[in-house]
């Protein structure tokens, strides 16, 4: 796991769903996003995407997101992971 990624990511979702930092802190891997956070609906989706893109400095494509990318932090986290480490 990188650390940096995991902090920023944090940040960002904190950011774009107007999370609080403690509670954002407090996710685990298993932590469950969309379909388990009221504040990450379809509409934040699209925000969240894009402010990661932005943000982290990677391209997602429309066919990379899916339910089980968006799951949970951990998933989240490591699509990131992999997506910075191919660029």
């Amino acid at each position: 796991m990188d650390s940096t990624t995991d902090q920023r990511l944090r940040l960002i979702l904190s950011d774009v769903l107007g999370l609080s930092p403690d509670r954002v802190a407090g996710f685990s891997a298993e932590t469950g996003l969309f379909g388990h956070l009221p504040e990450l609906d379809s509409m934040a989706v699209a925000g969240l995407l894009t402010e990661i893109e932005d943000r982290l400095d990677i391209v997602i494509d429309d066919d990379e997101v899916d339910g089980e990318m968006l799951g949970s932090f951990g998933s989240l986290r490591n699509f990131v992971e992999a997506k910075r480490k191919r660029t």
